[in-house]
């Protein structure tokens, strides 16, 4: 097997030197790799401090741009795994994520991954690092910039040739959706119920369109599931009709990552449908619910834990993929 410190995405020799390359088609066999947090520390050790360093600029400047880039990773992995396809614009060829419904007008942070993504070509001073990665790293800096946990995040995907909006469109879950779908769409990317609860807590940050809570604020005050000052709040900041981005908080502290989030949906202050699932009479996950909103720790470690799982759904590997040198378009 070739050295995890060297890429191993098909035909990218630009970004490798000439005998490191020779060793990679020797040695790697065409099958998927496993990912390694220690993938670049040969072959560009200053990638992961300048991603953490944009990052933070980046976050410094605009607090929501944390939970920003960490909703990027996820619409990333949930289609079609974690390949960066999600940063594709459209081509003749194919129609790509960002207008899809779950997407347009909603998925930020692409400007932040391009800044990066020409910093670490030059300080790899080649093309070494996939966007993918990029993606991957800069939702874990994110969010530790916003006092979440860290972790070590598995490195060594390649990036996707190809975009796909109707896989987008069926693959996101909707912010009404059931626990049930949620279970479900959590499960067939082999991530568990726990998972589902776990990485719902990213709404520890960010905040909500109208858009994506106008039906709860307006038709479910009467289901007991929607505490009453937080509907008028919401109906305040979105109306029947029009204002369809303005913006309300998903969690007390939107730029902090805390259980708030968690302790909100116990009393009933789920800003989106979705979110307030995860905590009704008898639901099968109120227990892990409220433990989370009383144990910041346990909650961290958890996410932590989950966010790996995540990271590593459906990578490109092996001669599957590429890595682009400009994030938006296939080389």
């Amino acid at each position: 097997m070739a050295p995890s410190s060297l890429p191993h995405c098909c035909f990218v020799a630009a970004c490798v030197a000439a005998m490191a390359f020779i060793d990679l088609l020797s040695a790697t066999p065409i099958g998927a790799q496993p990912l390694d947090p220690h993938f670049y520390d040969k072959s560009c050790p200053a990638a992961l401090p300048t991603i953490k360093r944009i990052v933070e600029e980046a976050v410094a400047v605009e607090p929501r741009m944390g939970a920003s880039l960490l909703r990027l990773h996820f619409h990333d992995c949930f289609v079609n795994g974690c390949d960066g396809s999600i940063l594709l614009d459209d081509t003749p060829l194919f129609t790509g994520e960002k207008n899809a419904a779950p997407n347009v007008n909603s998925v930020r942070g692409f400007e932040v991954i391009d800044r990066i993504k020409a910093a670490v070509n030059d300080a790899c001073r080649g093309n070494v690092v996939s966007c993918a990665d990029i993606v991957a790293v800069a939702a874990r800096d994110s969010v530790v910039a916003l006092g979440g946990p860290s972790y070590d995040v598995p490195l060594g995907r390649c990036d996707a040739r190809t975009a796909s909006q109707a896989a987008a469109n069926a693959s996101i879950p909707a912010p009404t959706s059931s626990l049930a779908h949620l279970a479900s769409t959590f499960a067939s990317r082999g991530l568990s119920v726990a998972d589902l609860v776990a990485l719902s807590g990213a709404h520890s940050l960010g905040f909500a369109r109208c858009t994506n809570f106008r039906d709860r604020a307006y038709n479910e005050t009467t289901s007991g599931t929607l505490d009453g000052p937080l509907a008028a709040s919401l109906r305040a900041a979105c109306p029947r009709v029009g204002g369809d981005d303005n913006l309300a908080p998903l969690d007390p502290t939107p730029a902090r990552f805390d259980g708030g989030y968690f302790a909100a949906l116990t009393r009933r202050r789920g800003v989106l449908h979705s979110d307030q699932q995860l905590f009704f009479a008898g639901g099968v996950t109120d227990a892990l619910v409220a433990f989370y909103g009383a144990n910041l720790e346990a909650f961290g470690r958890d996410f932590a834990d989950a966010m790996v799982r995540m990271a590593s759904i459906g990578p490109l590997t092996g001669r599957r993929g590429e890595i682009r040198y400009n994030c938006r378009k296939v080389d």
